[in-house]
C-alpha cells in the first residue's frame, strides 16, 4: 500500500531537477542558482506534472536561511558590524525609503492605495540574503571592508523588515484592512490594546532585549557548551551541538522576541565567533547550509507564475527597474556621499539589485491582510524571480566598470584613486598572495629573518595590521594583472601562493611565470589534481596539506624508533660481551 510522503517527494523533486538544471545552467555558464529556480517552476503549481508541496518546501528552505545567516555570524564579530554602522545605519534606512518610495510611486500610477504603495515598496527595497551572501562568497569578499558593509547594510536592513512585520497588523487594523486587529502577532499588543506607538516601542524594547541577552548570557554560555561537547571527543555529537544551537536560538528570538529566523541565527553565530572552535562550527555546517539554500532558490521558483509577466508586461518592467536599477543607484549614491571608493560603491549597489524571501513575507502578509492585492504579490515575484536571475550580469558588469574606471584599492581601503596600483620598490624579494593560517606562518618566518617580502591580501583588517607592523602590504585580488604588477614579479626571487583556491592559484601562476622565467613558485593544493593544474601551468613546488602531514608523521616515528633502537644499543652489546 503506497505511503503519501508529500516531504520526501519536495525534497527528492527539488534536489534532483535542481541537480539536472543546475548541471545544464553550469554547461552553458550560467550560475547554477538559475538553474535551481527553473527547477522549481518546473515543480511548481502553474507548469504541468508533478506539483511539489510548497508549503513544505518553503520551510525547508527557511532552515538553509537560518543555517546560512548562522554561518555568516561565525565570520562576522560583533566589532565587525560596529566598525561598519556609520555607512550601513544611514545607508541602509537612506535606500529603503528611496526603494520605498518609487514603488509608492508606481502602485500610484497604477491606481493603488497608499497603504498598498508602501507594502509593494518596502517589498523592493530590501534584498535577499542568500544571493548576496553567495554572491559575497563566491568572490571571496566576505572578508573585506566591501563585504562587511554589505553585510552590515543587510542586518540593518533585517531589523528594519522585523519592525515592518509587527507594524503591517497594526496599520491595518487602523485603516479597516480585513483582519488586521486579529493579526496584531504580538500577544501583549492584543492584550493591552495597544497602539501603533505602543506596538512599535514594545517591539524595539524586545529586540533590544534580545540582543543585550546573547550579548550578556549568549556570549559565554554558547562557547561553554561547544567547548564541553568537543571535550567528549564525539564529532557526530559535536555537528549535533553546532546545528541545536542555531536552530533553536533562531526559533526562540522568533517566537519569544519576534526576531526573525535569520536575525536570531546571524546572533547566534556571532557569538559562537568568540570560541576557538568557530571555524570547526563553520565546517560542519557547509554541507546542509548549500543542500538546503538551494531548496530555498527552488521554493522561490515554485511561486512564480510565468504567465504573470506577460499578463502585465509594463508594471512587470517598471517593477524590475526599481528593484534592479532604481536602488542600486540609490545605494551608488548613499556610499559615494560617504567617501568611499567607486569600487565599493559599484561592489554594495551590485549586491542590492534583486529581492528576496523578506519581500515574499512582506507581500503574503500584505495579501492577508488586504493591504496588497494579488496583482501586486504576483509582481513582487516576478521581480525576486528575474533580479535574481540578473544579479550575476549585474556583478559582471560591476566588474567591466571596475577595471574600466582602472580604480583598484591600494594604500588605503577607504580611500579611492583614479591612478594605477604603484610598483613596489622591493627587488630579489619574495611575494606572499594570501596572509591566512598558512601564509601567516610563512610570512612571520620571513619577517623574523629580515627577508625582503611584500604580502597581497583581500581583508582590509589584515592590510592595516601588516603596515603596522612594517611589513609592505597591497590589498586586492592576485589574479588581477594590475595588481600581480604592482608586486614587481620581474625583479622578484621567489612567489609563495598560500590561498586554497586552485583556481585562482594557477591564474597568478601563470601571469608571474609569463612575466618572470626565472622566479621560484610555490603553491599549495588539496588533491593531486590541484598539484597537476598548477605546475602544468608552471608552478616549481606545489605542496599538497595531507601528504605534508603524512610525511610529518612518519618522520616521527622513524626519529622515535631511531632513538629505541639507540637506547637498547648499549644494553644489547653488553648482554653480547658477558
Amino acid at each position: 500500500m503506497p505511503h503519501d510522503t508529500p516531504l520526501i517527494a519536495t525534497v527528492v523533486a527539488g534536489l534532483g531537477l535542481a541537480f539536472v538544471f543546475g548541471t545544464i545552467a553550469q554547461r552553458f555558464r550560467v550560475p547554477p542558482l538559475v538553474g535551481y529556480l527553473l527547477a522549481g517552476v518546473a515543480v511548481g503549481p502553474f507548469t504541468p506534472g508533478f506539483v511539489a508541496d510548497q508549503a513544505l518546501a518553503t520551510e525547508l528552505a527557511e532552515l538553509g536561511i537560518i543555517l546560512l545567516m548562522f554561518g555568516v555570524g561565525l565570520h562576522f564579530s560583533l566589532n565587525d558590524l560596529l566598525s561598519v554602522r556609520k555607512i550601513a545605519v544611514p545607508g541602509a534606512v537612506a535606500q529603503i525609503a528611496v526603494a520605498t518610495l518609487m514603488g509608492l510611486g508606481l502602485t500610484l500610477l497604477m491606481g493603488w492605495t497608499v497603504g498598498a504603495g508602501l507594502v509593494f515598496g518596502l517589498a523592493l527595497s530590501v534584498a535577499s540574503t542568500v544571493v548576496l551572501l553567495r554572491a559575497l562568497q563566491e568572490r571571496r569578499l566576505m572578508d573585506t571592508e566591501r563585504g562587511k558593509i554589505a553585510v552590515g547594510w543587510l542586518i540593518v536592513e533585517d531589523l528594519a523588515m522585523v519592525l515592518a512585520l509587527v507594524l503591517f497588523p497594526a496599520v491595518a487594523s487602523f485603516q479597516g484592512g480585513g483582519d488586521g486587529a486579529a493579526l496584531v502577532s504580538d500577544p501583549l499588543a492584543t492584550r493591552f490594546g495597544l497602539g501603533l506607538t505602543g506596538v512599535l516601542v514594545l517591539t524595539l524594547i524586545k529586540i533590544a532585549v534580545f540582543i543585550a541577552l546573547m550579548l550578556v548570557v549568549g556570549r559565554r554560555l554558547i562557547p561553554w557548551v561547544l567547548h564541553y561537547i568537543a571535550h567528549t571527543g564525539s564529532r557526530e555529537l559535536f555537528r549535533l551541538t553546532v546545528l541545536a544551537i542555531a536552530l533553536c536560538i533562531a526559533f526562540g528570538a522568533t517566537k519569544l522576541f519576534g526576531v526573525s529566523l535569520a536575525l536570531g541565527a546571524f546572533f547566534a553565530g556571532m557569538m559562537l565567533r568568540e570560541s576557538p572552535l568557530s571555524q570547526r562550527a563553520a565546517q560542519e555546517t557547509l554541507p546542509l547550509r548549500d543542500a538546503f539554500a538551494v531548496l530555498f532558490f527552488v521554493s522561490v521558483g515554485m511561486l512564480f507564475d510565468p504567465l504573470s509577466v506577460v499578463r502585465e508586461p509594463w508594471p512587470f518592467a517598471a517593477t524590475l527597474f526599481v528593484i534592479v536599477v532604481g536602488k542600486s543607484l540609490a545605494a551608488l549614491l548613499i556610499v559615494a556621499l560617504f567617501r568611499h571608493p567607486m569600487a565599493t560603491a559599484l561592489m554594495i549597489s551590485a549586491s542590492l539589485a534583486q529581492i528576496g524571501e523578506f519581500s515574499f513575507i512582506l507581500a503574503e502578509l500584505g495579501v492577508a491582510l488586504n493591504l496588497l492585492p494579488k496583482a501586486g504579490r504576483d509582481l513582487i515575484l516576478a521581480g525576486a524571480i528575474f533580479s535574481i536571475m540578473l544579479n550575476p550580469l549585474v556583478f559582471a558588469v560591476v566588474d567591466w566598470l571596475t577595471s574600466r574606471l582602472d580604480k583598484p584599492q591600494a594604500a588605503s581601503p577607504t580611500a579611492a584613486t583614479s591612478e594605477p596600483i604603484p610598483v613596489t620598490a622591493l627587488q630579489d624579494h619574495t611575494i606572499l598572495v594570501g596572509y591566512g593560517r598558512v601564509g601567516s606562518i610563512v610570512g612571520d618566518a620571513l619577517h623574523q629573518r629580515n627577508a625582503p617580502f611584500l604580502a597581497v591580501e583581500a581583508s582590509d583588517d589584515m592590510v592595516a595590521k601588516l603596515k603596522q607592523r612594517g611589513i609592505e602590504a597591497l590589498m586586492g585580488n592576485a589574479a588581477r594583472a594590475s595588481v600581480l604588477r604592482a608586486t614587481n614579479p620581474t625583479g622578484a626571487r621567489s612567489l609563495v601562493i598560500a590561498i586554497p583556491e586552485a583556481f585562482e592559484a594557477g591564474q597568478i601562476v601563470e601571469q608571474a611565470r609569463a612575466a618572470n622565467a626565472d622566479i621560484q613558485i610555490i603553491a599549495r593544493a588539496h588533491s593531486d589534481a590541484e598539484v597537476d593544474h598548477l605546475k602544468g601551468l608552471g608552478a616549481d613546488i606545489v605542496i599538497m596539506g595531507e601528504r605534508e602531514i603524512a610525511r610529518g608523521m612518519i618522520e616521527e616515528l622513524d626519529r622515535r624508533h631511531a632513538a629505541v633502537a639507540t637506547q637498547h644499543a648499549p644494553a644489547a652489546r653488553e648482554d653480547s660481551a658477558a
